[in-house]
């Protein structure tokens, strides 16, 4: 079948509404791939050609039909990703070979696994995936990356060839031992081993000692005032680590009044003034198959365990009381296994132009997944809840 193969320089080139559209027909939407959010990193300079992510999202039509499309990025360099190729870019580089640019189909700034390449079904998905691999040929670039993939992405990657990375997020579940929704935060932690059970509790217990107390706002209810402080508080952490934040303050303005709904703020107060936040987002709420996303967090002050209060507790228990199937803790971090965040596997897919690396890298994948599916394994045996019983 003959598409019509369009590159685009803005994502605003794009109907909003034929994408969201085709978004929702995927095997893993969320609301990161939504146009909306596209299009606020895009307008609000977090995301543009000035920060290292020059768009060429890719469109592929069938008369007036949009029957694909994905967000494709040129780089020319690798931060904001969260799936780590400083060592093929050094490698690269030792052999006097340029890693950049390169051609990378994702989320900026966004660890959140999901359909990456939007289509009507899997031959226009093949489709789509051929032209970004044709334009990275025709620009010469040294390669293209699509990260943190649907199945249905996996499967149009396996079809023309490219090579599958497998790396760890750590996800909760709210399920009890029953399979069944637990019933509030208290049976949550029932569910738990006594260590962790304590642990927790312990945590919980030295944030209010301090005299810490929180409030929840949901999508429009989140003031003006609320985004302004919970701002000062992520620019604050990542100024703290000595680096500029990713996103701007008009990134979130923008979602303030484009996406309201798909975020939930927790603030922390001591003697009436806020001194800490954390912001989730969400999709589905009030739905079966409801999921949260716990994306940023920061502090003016430094109270012992809030960090855990403000992104595990407060968070999950707010997805208990409002029947959130699923909470995903962004990238990395082993250390939530000891909140019930248990191991899951996310994917990446890789191409590579120059064919002596990319025998290389295909080698190297292949020893890392087995590392990984050990290390999921040795993950396992240490869950953080109780042993059940053999019947």
């Amino acid at each position: 079948m003959d598409y019509v193969i369009r590159v685009h320089a803005s994502p605003l080139d794009i109907p909003a509404q034929a994408w969201d559209a085709l978004l929702a027909q995927q095997d893993a939407p969320s609301p990161f791939m939504l146009h909306a959010y596209l299009s606020a990193l895009h307008t609000s300079e977090s995301a543009t050609p000035h920060t290292g992510w020059t768009p060429k999202f890719v469109t592929l039509w069938q008369g007036e039909a949009l029957a694909a499309t994905s967000a494709l990025y040129i780089k020319d360099h690798s931060y904001g990703e969260y799936v780590f190729d400083w060592a093929w870019a050094n490698a690269y580089a030792d052999h006097g070979l340029n890693y950049f640019p390169k051609a990378t189909c994702a989320v900026p700034f966004t660890p959140v696994p999901g359909s990456r390449l939007l289509a009507t079904d899997d031959k226009a998905r093949q489709a789509l995936l051929k032209a970004m691999l044709d334009i990275a040929q025709q620009h010469e670039l040294s390669s293209l990356h699509l990260l943190f993939t649907s199945t249905d992405d996996r499967t149009a990657c396996n079809a023309l060839g490219l090579m599958q990375r497998q790396t760890v997020q750590f996800h909760w579940h709210n399920v009890d031992l029953r399979g069944q929704p637990f019933e509030s935060f208290d049976a949550f932690l029932a569910s738990l081993s006594q260590e962790k059970r304590k642990k927790i509790k312990q945590e919980r217990r030295r944030v209010v000692d301090a005299g810490v107390t929180f409030r929840t706002s949901v999508g429009k209810d989140i003031s003006t005032t609320d985004w302004d402080f919970f701002y000062q508080c992520y620019e604050r952490t990542y100024l703290e680590h000595g680096n500029a934040p990713y996103l701007s303050r008009a990134f979130f303005e923008r979602m303030q009044h484009d996406m309201p709904h798909n975020w939930v703020l927790f603030v922390a107060e001591r003697e009436g003034a806020p001194i800490a936040s954390s912001l989730v987002a969400v999709q589905g709420l009030g739905q079966p198959q409801a999921i949260a996303y716990g994306r940023y967090w920061g502090a003016l002050e430094r109270v012992d365990c809030l960090h855990f209060e403000a992104c595990y507790y407060q968070p999950l228990s707010w997805c208990i009381s409002n029947g959130v199937q699923r909470f995903e803790g962004g990238a990395q971090g082993e250390h939530k296994m000891a909140r019930a965040l248990m191991p899951v596997p996310t994917y990446s897919a890789h191409w590579l132009a120059h064919p002596a690396f990319a025998d290389a890298v295909e080698r190297y994948l292949e020893r890392e997944s087995a590392g990984v599916n050990h290390y999921l394994e040795h993950l396992a045996e240490r869950s953080p809840f109780k042993r059940q019983e053999p019947q």
